[in-house]
């Protein structure tokens, strides 16, 4: 991502969206030829009537297409559903430019800032209709906003710091139907941005005409239904229809309209071996030519149990377009081989994450004596110098990359050399010295012994697909072993992971990737610097306390790890770029002095697969969640040849 202003990489949105506001499109004969015969039918309205008056104009990157044809996919494991916002469920109010140099309208048909950033105005689409053919206007906005945002029952979590400055919540002024304004206390210079974010725009995903009967304020009979379906009360049942408190909840709803390209018709979980998307028509995108968006019918997933059979489905040509899970260093030789019986290629993923993999201790942790003891920075300190990470480099990602902790990439504006360098040298001896001072007793084995004189055992919870993490965690772990700790790993379905470790405190430590390693985007995602939200795997409920401090789930922060969440808030006030780069990088100093997580190497540049006749699709993308890949580059102008 560009280092741009906050003015610039707005204003790059901005100009795009000016070009396709020309008089030209006003001229443009719609047409949705797939879903002719059901106009035909009686069963849909001509394409005209189902398009907002102004529908967004996308420009095909290669040629424009046809509909039809299916688009071939998989998802790994229970718990990679989060991945479906990269391919179908990205449509914020705003959303990031291709290139991640700004953010354009989307959902809005336009939208500005006052100059303090105090007052950002969004101009919806007129005519604009969800999945179902109901209009999409204002009154979902002010839904979402009153009566799932500020209902003290239904839990939010981190929404609420970005529509917030100095923790007081940003006011909602509904103009009319098509205009709303959300009003700040105090500048917020990256509200647009965090709107742009993966799966932070609620208020284009909440259908009230759709919610309200599962909502007790317009169903006085809501927790009655709750429990017809099995559900305590209409707040779990209204939870579960919404979808938005969890990532994978979203997906998991065949019914609830979308302003999606396309809609499940078999939504995952409902089916044990695949989940089926089909066009939405009443999507409000169109071609250069008029063809209503999207080109593909719909998206097949393949539900498959791991990474090994996902390898072997797209190595046989099942799969159309993937990164994630297979993509690895070990894999590439193969997959390079096979590209010709395959009919597939290769694409670049520039990589933006903070480290390849980040040992995450549970700072939190339950057990009172694990939790002194992984607060200790010394032992903390100690286990990094313990790890061979130029061993992991040369084994797992053939020799790419130099050792580094979670940190900016160097050449980056923000860049801090101790941040990125401090106690990455593989020094045992160091190791062992540190620990001989916090944990001088051992067992018989060798194995030190904690203040209770219970053997000093981490076990690494892990997210099963990882399979580059498994790789290293061969190595790090006779590291670790060799320095008196019993290091062991646990592997497991992510849906369980995010059970035990992204919502529990009973976990020892785990170890994870993503974050942001240069520019706004590092702002935006700083998770391994400031525990601020559920990213922040190691302080859940520091994490907790940041958003919700009256939570009974929160934990309150140590002093310095406050004042640091705090710098962080005066950060997302600010609209001025001098003032954001001083405040950034401050709390990167800060980071390095607190030191709370550690990891192996900032990643090389990754790579994806695509079959041959796939169109449209971008050559080299940033690998993100934030710029959440493919999503920005427009997966309803994909189509085959």
């Amino acid at each position: 991502m560009r280092n741009l202003s906050r003015r610039a990489f707005l204003a790059a949105g901005t100009a795009f969206a000016a070009l396709l506001a020309l008089p030209a499109w006003a001229e443009m004969e719609y047409k949705s030829p797939n879903l002719e015969e059901a106009v035909q039918a009686g069963d849909l309205p001509p394409v005209a009537e189902r398009l907002p008056e102004n529908p967004l104009v996308i420009t095909p990157r290669d040629q424009p297409g046809t509909q039809g044809g299916t688009w071939n996919h998989a998802l790994v494991g229970g718990g990679s559903l989060s991945m479906l916002v990269r391919y179908q469920g990205y449509e914020p109010m705003v959303r990031f430019t291709p290139d991640w140099s700004g953010v354009t309208p989307n959902v809005a048909e336009s939208f500005k800032v006052n100059e303090d950033s105090t007052e950002y105005t969004f101009t919806l689409r007129k005519g604009m209709k969800w999945s179902d053919g109901e209009p999409y206007t204002t009154e979902d906005v002010q839904f979402w906003y009153e009566d799932v945002f500020q209902n003290p029952e239904l839990t939010i979590g981190d929404q609420a710091f970005w529509y917030s400055t100095d923790g007081s919540i940003a006011e909602l002024e509904v103009v009319d139907e098509q205009t709303f304004k959300v009003k700040f206390a105090q500048p917020n210079g990256f509200f647009a941005q965090q709107l742009a974010w993966a799966q932070q725009d609620q208020i284009t995903r909440t259908p009230k005409h759709y919610l309200k009967q599962f909502h007790i304020k317009y169903n006085p009979d809501a927790n009655a239904l709750a429990k017809e379906r099995g559900y305590e009360s209409w707040v779990a049942l209204f939870q579960r229809e919404c979808g938005v408190q969890q990532d994978n909840d979203f997906f998991q709803n065949s019914n609830r309209p979308t302003l999606n390209a396309w809609k499940f018709t078999i939504a995952p979980g409902e089916d044990t071996e695949r989940a089926v998307a089909v066009r939405n028509p009443y999507y409000w995108k169109v071609d250069t030519e008029g063809t209503q968006l999207p080109y593909f019918d719909q998206i097949n997933y393949q539900m498959v149990g791991d990474p090994e059979v996902l390898l072997l489905k797209t190595l046989q040509g099942e799969v159309d377009m993937m990164d994630q899970y297979i993509a690895t260093p070990a894999n590439k030789p193969v997959l390079y081989d096979a590209q010709e019986s395959g009919d597939f290629h290769f694409y670049t993923l520039k990589e933006t994450a903070a480290n390849v993999m980040v040992f995450q201790l549970n700072l939190n942790h339950t057990d009172p004596v694990k939790n002194a003891l992984y607060n200790n920075r010394d032992f903390r300190v100690a286990l990094s110098h313990a790890i061979d990470r130029q061993s992991m480099i040369e084994a797992v990602f053939v020799g790419q990359g130099a050792p580094a902790q979670p940190s900016i990439v160097e050449g980056d504006p923000l860049y801090v050399e101790r941040l990125a360098k401090q106690y990455t040298e593989y020094d045992p001896e160091k190791a062992n010295a540190i620990l001989d001072e916090i944990l001088p007793e051992k067992d018989s084995e060798g194995f030190r012994l904690d203040s209770e004189g219970r053997r000093v055992t981490i076990i690494f919870e892990i997210d099963q697909v990882r399979t580059t993490f498994l790789d290293m965690f061969q190595l790090a772990i006779p590291n670790f072993r060799d320095v008196g700790i019993d290091a062991q790993i646990r592997t497991m379905d992510r849906s369980l992971w995010e059970t035990r470790v992204r919502h529990g405190r009973e976990f020892d430590a785990t170890a994870h990737q993503f974050g942001a390693n240069s520019g706004v985007a590092a702002m935006l995602d700083p998770r391994y610097f400031v525990p601020f939200n559920t990213n922040a795997l190691y302080a859940q409920g520091w994490a907790l306390h940041f958003n919700q401090p009256d939570n009974d789930a929160a934990i309150e922060p140590p002093e310095d790890v406050k004042a640091q969440q705090a710098l962080y808030k005066k950060l997302l006030a600010t609209g001025d770029q001098d003032k954001q780069h001083e405040i950034m990088l401050e709390i990167l100093n800060n980071a390095a002095d607190q030191f709370l997580v550690f990891g192996v190497s900032l990643p090389p540049d990754g790579y994806g697969v695509i079959k041959n006749d796939m169109v449209n699709t971008m050559p080299v993308m940033p690998n993100s969640f934030g710029w959440p890949t493919p999503g920005p580059s427009a997966p309803e102008q994909f189509f085959k040849n």
